[in-house]
């Protein structure tokens, strides 16, 4: 039988579930227990299931422009540079994102491959956005910012459910069912496909950048006794057009097991393992495959009154093939071709109440990096609840950014002159300072304003060698500072209409070091944006009708350069009955086209540029049967 569908029930949420209940949202990234928002002692925004639903985005790059305090651009139709708090690019290399707890950074360039990372969006729980460091409980990389993404269990998205849409760029199909094996076991599987059409370049000719992709996946549940143990994974296949060469096939699969228990005296533990596969190839240019294996284990627990502590570790087994690419004057590989890559981890983190209005967050990772060995990552947090509805925290962390396989074993030879090669890269180096204020100041209203100044040491740098010749190498001579403020909110006009509004500003100065060669210029450390600004409202027409629109500008980028641009996205969808839904949505409405990463090249950056995003609108059916 047809009951109400998932998208439908959130419609009816946003004229029920006030301000204070969204300010109390269970949260899980900033202190590897659940808390509410209003507690966290960190700059984190929640993406809700609600926004997303409501805003049409289908991508997690779209999905993530919601967060006031991320950086998303698109390069091209399936390659994105993300980032908090600056050194953005397409390979950024500073944000740690987690999909259901599942690592989904890579070794070869210390960053995230988009074009690879798929969840369908009535299967998202939240997303939680830390911008600013989390490396004492998240681990290397996670230096200017966490994401975590939390999907549904599977006992919340019973039933079938259907949805076919297309438009002037995009045509995607999905089907997913859901439902019990048995007493306390659900299960949900669902396959997805889709194709995306090339955008233009600023002359306005092809970029030749479409591409496609489809995906399946399953969820497994599973609670005995109130534990909760799940199985889920995923497979993908797709091809990636290129502007000249032939196209790029992706692939890949995963599969993850975790079992929660509780324990006597409130206690928890918690064991996850999982195994991650992911391959591209573009023949006669270059290919890349890599295993992954992982096993964490994490116990929370109450030691007396006032403290609660968090301690873990994992180890992880890494795996790379990168096979050589020759051509008749070019030989670019890394050397070796082949790495194994073991990393081990343990923390602690323990919140002790000073007061019941003041408490201390101390906590400290050991890690084990294979390419520079051990590293501390200590943490200090103190906030003050000044009163049910006023929270103010200041933090001092460090946080480290570990060898990549491009930074350490990447060779590039033309004829007989060798133009790049593997030196003795070092980890990169952070200590933030952050201030925060978060506060719910009428039952209309919610804000939040962080402040935070960070100081870098051992940045990337590309130097030639001794006397100023070939090879090039990279090392650790850029150093500097960067500091700004994010502040966002969300105001409830009437139970109909609610407004959300966000801004970011952010001032950068760095430097080479003296002995630098200064290839590259400072532009190699990222591009980025001083401020952007961004509104979001939703309402409720009828009753039936919903109404989403999401305005956004986004400052200059300085090199490789590209203007300052504003756009409009919007979504209406009609909920026909509680079974039928349809939806009209429009991105970049303003623009026929706009650029939003640099007109040339970015240097020693992964990827193409110049390409412009197009307007695109794109009509959706769902059927939940």
């Amino acid at each position: 039988m047809a009951g109400p569908s998932d998208d439908a029930a959130s419609v009816r949420s946003l004229k029920t579930l006030s301000i204070e209940q969204l300010m109390n949202v269970e949260i899980t990234s900033v202190s590897k227990t659940g808390e509410p928002l209003s507690d966290a002692a960190a700059a984190i925004y929640v993406i809700t299931r609600d926004d997303i639903l409501n805003s049409g985005a289908r991508s997690l790059p779209d999905m993530l422009r919601l967060a006031p305090n991320l950086q998303v651009a698109q390069i091209t139709a399936s390659t994105f540079a993300i980032t908090a708090r600056g050194f953005n690019g397409p390979a950024a290399s500073k944000l740690l994102v987690l999909v259901d707890g599942r690592s989904v950074y890579t070794p070869y360039h210390s960053g995230v491959s988009w074009d690879v990372q798929d969840v369908l969006p009535e299967d998202i729980e939240r997303i939680e956005v830390i911008s600013g460091p989390g490396a004492t409980l998240w681990g290397a990389n996670a230096v200017n910012g966490v994401i975590n993404i939390t999907t549904r269990k599977s006992a919340d998205t019973r039933g079938g459910s259907l949805q076919v849409g297309g438009g002037n760029l995009e045509q995607r199909a999905s089907l997913q069912y859901g439902g019990k094996l048995g007493e306390g076991i659900s299960y949900r599987g669902h396959i997805d496909s889709f194709h995306d059409g090339h955008d233009v370049t600023a002359s306005g000719t092809n970029a030749h950048d479409d591409w496609h992709k489809s995906q399946g996946g399953f969820r497994l549940d599973w609670t005995p006794s109130g534990d909760l143990v799940t199985l889920q994974g995923d497979f993908y296949d797709g091809s990636e057009d290129k502007f000249t060469g032939p196209d790029q096939a992706i692939s890949g699969r995963n599969v993850l097991a975790r079992w929660n228990h509780a324990l006597a005296g409130g206690s928890a533990l918690q064991i996850q393992a999982y195994y991650d596969y992911t391959e591209f190839s573009i023949p006669g240019v270059a290919s890349d495959d890599l295993n992954s294996y992982d096993f964490e284990v994490q116990h929370s627990f109450a030691w007396g009154t006032r403290q609660n502590l968090v301690w873990g570790g994992g180890i992880r087994t890494e795996k790379d093939n990168f096979p050589s690419v020759l051509s008749s004057t070019q030989l670019l590989l890394f050397s070796p071709q082949r790495r194994t890559l073991n990393l081990a981890d343990i923390f602690v983190q323990d919140s002790i109440s000073l007061t019941p209005t003041l408490k201390l967050i101390l906590g400290t990772k050991f890690e084990h990096d294979p390419y520079v060995g051990g590293e501390v990552l200590p943490n200090a947090r103190l906030s003050w609840k000044v009163s049910d509805d006023h929270l103010l925290w200041t933090a001092v962390s460090r946080a480290v950014r570990a060898p990549s396989r491009v930074d350490r074993d990447l060779f590039e030879i033309f004829g007989p002159v060798v133009y790049l090669r593997g030196g003795d890269f070092q980890a990169e180096k952070l200590t933030a300072y952050e201030l925060g204020y978060r506060a719910q100041p009428s039952a209309n209203s919610s804000m939040s304003i962080s402040t935070f100044y960070n100081v870098y040491t051992e940045l990337r740098s590309a130097e030639y060698s001794a006397g100023g010749t070939l090879p090039g190498m990279f090392a650790n001579l850029m150093a500097g500072n960067t500091y700004g403020v994010e502040i966002w909110g969300n105001y409830q006009v009437s139970e109909w209409w609610r407004l959300a509004a966000g801004a970011n500003w952010l001032h950068e100065n760095l430097h080479f070091e003296p002995g630098s060669s200064g290839v590259g210029g400072i532009a190699l450390a990222g591009n980025d944006p001083t401020y952007q600004v961004s509104i979001r409202s939703t309402m409720n027409l009828a009753r039936d009708w919903l109404l989403n629109l999401d305005l956004r500008n986004i400052g200059a980028l300085p090199n490789p350069a590209s203007p300052s641009y504003t756009e409009l996205n919007a979504r209406i969808g009609w909920t026909v009955s509680p079974s039928v839904e349809i939806s009209l949505t429009g991105s970049n409405l303003i623009h026929p086209h706009h650029l939003e990463f640099g007109t040339t090249s970015a240097p020693l950056q992964l990827g193409a540029t110049g390409v412009e995003t197009a307007r695109s609108v794109f009509i959706n059916g769902r059927w939940k049967f």
